[in-house]
């Protein structure tokens, strides 16, 4: 079992008699609070369920758990407009990343990183506090990653990725309404030399990609996208998208032009995995954004995926 955080004299400690969700046993617990002053409490990260700083407001909790309270300002607190912690444990941190942050420096890329956000947050615990890198978002993408804490998690995680992970998804708003209402794209994808992806129907000696389709919605000549990815490879998403001939908007690498939002239209919306050490079924999933929505609704909206997102834990 993980070595989690133990709760000192500074927690408030409350048991759990029944399933409900933890916004809802907050709220009866801590009489008299807000509902704006529990949120306050779990995206503050004050609040531990069985010793693991949870910040689901309806994570489910089940007969037996431990709820412990904060009552003062922990040493650890995390704040990034660039960058949302949804869950930590000992061993991994699940986050929501913005458009506009790479994930890790690259040769040609030293700027302001996820990696090095997240570093800086756990090196304030002790120097000897690390984070590794266990898979990559565009740096135009935004949604959910996972990083480890150390570097057998790391190993774990990439060594049975396929394995660990049950689902994942994309949502994308792309150009044109697509006829089919949902289909695989299967090619080689394989970089040249000024690095962009190119896609081939047989093999090109680069590397195989699948990736699954579904429509949501088509409207003003939009086609808001579900994508699942049996493959993850670079540029996998824009570029099979491309070939479908229904660019991701705002896509200025492999697109058309068209950019109403300004940003990338894709977002890594849903994330299940095992976690490699306890074996437990980790769900995360954000909504979709709401530009993204508005995009094909007609609807005007300055949202953003950060803002709206409500990620669970179950």
């Amino acid at each position: 079992m993980p070595q989690r955080p133990r709760a000192a004299s500074q927690y408030t400690t409350f048991n759990v008699y029944e399933p409900e969700e933890l916004m809802t046993f907050l709220l009866k617990v801590m009489s008299g609070i807000s509902r704006n002053k529990v949120k306050a409490l779990l995206t503050g990260r004050a609040v531990y369920v069985d010793q693991v700083i949870t910040t689901q407001y309806n994570f489910a909790l089940k007969p037996g758990m431990k709820v412990q309270i904060s009552k003062k300002k922990g040493q650890k607190e995390f704040h990034s407009s660039l960058l949302s912690i949804v869950y930590e444990d000992a061993y991994l941190i699940v986050v929501e990343k913005r458009e506009g942050l790479l994930s890790i420096a690259t040769n040609r890329e030293k700027e302001r990183t996820a990696y090095s956000i997240l570093t800086d947050y756990v090196q304030r615990s002790g120097r000897q506090h690390r984070i590794f890198i266990v898979h990559r978002l565009d740096k135009d993408t935004s949604g959910l990653m996972v990083f480890a804490k150390d570097e057998q998690t790391k190993r774990n995680l990439q060594d049975h990725w396929q394995e660990i992970v049950t689902d994942r998804r994309y949502v994308a708003v792309v150009s044109g309404e697509v006829e089919k209402n949902n289909g695989t794209i299967t090619s080689w994808l394989k970089d040249n030399k000024v690095y962009v992806t190119y896609s081939s129907l047989s093999n090109n000696g680069g590397d195989k990609a699948i990736t699954h389709y579904t429509v949501i919605r088509r409207a003003n000549g939009y086609s808001l996208v579900e994508l699942e990815l049996e493959t993850g490879r670079k540029n996998q998403i824009r570029v099979h998208m491309k070939d479908l001939g229904h660019p991701v908007v705002g896509d200025t690498k492999y697109g058309n032009g068209d950019d109403p939002l300004r940003r990338l239209a894709l977002h890594a919306f849903k994330l299940w995995f095992y976690h490699p050490v306890t074996g437990e079924l980790m769900k995360f999933e954000t909504p979709y954004p709401s530009s993204f929505k508005n995009l094909v609704t007609g609807k005007s909206s300055s949202g953003t995926a950060l803002q709206n997102a409500e990620p669970t834990r179950q």
